[in-house]
């Protein structure tokens, strides 16, 4: 009877193990689309949470399962609007600092195809609406970082190139805040551009022109191609209709100052990514 019993419990055994491995495993974040992350971070049961470890909005680092996979997002609430704000850089009037621009920076991001900006989507948390950005992947450092131990990238023509894509963007969409913090590099050196809760100024003109000085062949015909139905449709939620025309004002002005530099100015995207190297940060 004995035999019978343990030889049932090994078949059960084998049985749960084959079950097990014919399961679709979760696929890892790298092979995630935009797509699949935007339905995660909306729909995924959020576990735990603890405030940020920079930054002075208050926000969240949050790790979120959808019982096969877990991973971390970067939860913002912030929703300020002042007439007038004294801060570093001077009095800024119609002040806005607001959760509501990352999911607009991630949306125009894509729109363009500079494909760089973490997926961002609305979504609540508790009883405040907030902004739900996945969580950067196998960071290496910031830029700041990387600055103090004068590292330089091991490809500096892909470094060149993001990093120009980067300050193009923050001229398009007026980014008052971007610092060395929120510059973040993964262990195959790409650059991830975060944090965009201070964009969208109402500025027509580029705050500082000469920071354009070349940009990928597809994001400039992809900026021709923008209109403002597309961009009302896309992220008329999240930004004001002052804003809106702000951007396309801006839009124009990027537009001009690439053409004055010629067709020099314009290159064709390389693959950015690099074998990770095991010394590279000390």
């Amino acid at each position: 009877m004995r035999s019978r019993v343990c030889a049932v419990s090994a078949a059960l055994v084998v049985s749960l193990t084959l079950l097990a491995y014919a399961q679709p495993a979760a696929p890892p974040a790298t092979a995630l689309t935009d797509a699949q992350m935007e339905q995660f971070l909306l729909h995924a049961k959020v576990i735990k949470s603890k405030g940020a470890s920079k930054g002075v909005t208050g926000s969240l680092r949050a790790t979120l399962t959808d019982g096969k996979f877990t991973h971390d997002a970067h939860i913002q609430m912030i929703d300020e609007e002042k007439p007038q704000f004294q801060g570093d850089q001077g009095t800024e009037f119609n002040f806005r600092d607001t959760w509501r621009f990352n999911v607009a920076a991630y949306r125009l991001d894509r729109l363009i195809s500079m494909n760089m900006v973490p997926v961002s989507v609305e979504r609540r948390f508790g009883y405040n609406m907030g902004a739900y950005t996945w969580w950067v992947d196998d960071v290496m450092m910031e830029e700041g970082d990387r600055l103090k131990k004068k590292i330089d990238a091991p490809n500096v023509q892909a470094w060149n190139q993001q990093m120009q894509l980067v300050r193009l963007f923050d001229q398009l969409i007026a980014n008052v805040d971007r610092n060395v913090g929120n510059l973040v590099i993964t262990k195959d050196w790409r650059i991830f551009p975060i944090d965009h809760t201070r964009a969208f100024r109402r500025n027509h003109e580029l705050k500082s022109p000469t920071q354009i000085t070349h940009a990928d062949r597809v994001v400039v015909e992809r900026l021709k191609a923008l209109d403002k139905d597309t961009l009302k449709k896309s992220i008329g939620k999240y930004i004001t209709s002052f804003e809106l025309d702000a951007l396309m004002a801006r839009r124009d002005a990027v537009l001009k100052r690439l053409d004055s530099l010629g067709p020099g100015a314009v290159f064709d995207r390389i693959p950015w990514s690099v074998k990770p190297a095991a010394s590279t940060v000390q």
